[in-house]
């Protein structure tokens, strides 16, 4: 069984997009642990987050900015 080191994020400093708006629909990450970035729903800030490794997130980033996910 693989066994997940998961961080503790009560202490993190979350951001969201600047792009983001008034609207608050947005997600927020943060930024300074090693190999994961969290990412987190910013209506629901109490709520769950996700972790994704730098690699993943790069791609994700790269996908987003060459417009694989318009509609």
């Amino acid at each position: 069984m693989l066994k997940v080191s998961v961080p503790d994020l009560s202490g993190v400093n979350w951001r969201k997009s600047s792009f983001s708006g008034e609207t608050g629909a947005c997600i927020e990450v943060s930024d300074g642990l090693p190999g994961v970035l969290p990412v987190r729903d910013s209506k629901d800030p109490a709520g769950p987050s996700l972790l994704f490794t730098a690699d993943a997130w790069s791609v994700f980033v790269a996908g987003v900015c060459a417009g694989e996910f318009d509609f």
